[in-house]
């Protein structure tokens, strides 16, 4: 009897972080849209310059198709030669994982478990990549890179909502 109780309990509680664990399961990113023509990824970069420029942060600005491939790319002068990459991967990564970059930081931050998102190809863990949405459907990706991660996330977020 008392054998039979701890197996009933051990199903329940089982269950019971099964079913919170579920409930937990974010829903699934945007389908892929037609990808991002050069107006548009002309339109993203500019509109992120703009807002760099008004915060007196100097930036590398880089849209990407949804396969994460250059369309349109913009590097204000004394920006460091490193913010150019960054900002390519940033793009690439938020283009192909359908999610912003921040989103992975915010996954290695919270520890152990989150690591392990560092071990997968193309991810890049800084604030900064957005995807591009049209029609709720992403169409490619913006990165920028140059200033702190929050600052290249807002000269993104200006980007992406010029297109939308």
């Amino acid at each position: 009897m008392r054998k039979s109780m701890v197996t009933s309990l051990a199903v329940c509680a089982a269950l019971a972080v099964s079913t919170a664990a579920w409930a937990q399961t974010p829903p699934p990113p945007p389908m892929y849209g037609p990808s991002i023509n050069l107006e548009q990824a002309k339109k993203a970069v500019e509109a992120a310059m703009a807002e760099a420029k008004k915060n007196g942060w100097f930036m590398a600005v880089t849209a990407v198709s949804i396969g994460g491939y250059t369309v349109h790319a913009s590097t204000m002068d004394g920006t460091q030669f490193a913010s150019i990459q960054i900002s390519q991967h940033k793009a690439k990564a938020a283009a192909t994982f359908r999610r912003p970059t921040k989103v992975f930081e915010d996954r290695v931050a919270s520890g152990a478990a989150g690591i392990a998102v560092l071990s997968l190809d193309g991810v890049i863990a800084s604030e900064g990549g957005l995807p591009i949405m049209k029609d709720g459907k992403v169409i490619g990706g913006l990165g920028c890179s140059g200033g702190t991660g929050q600052q290249d996330g807002l000269a993104c977020k200006a980007g992406v909502e010029a297109v939308q």
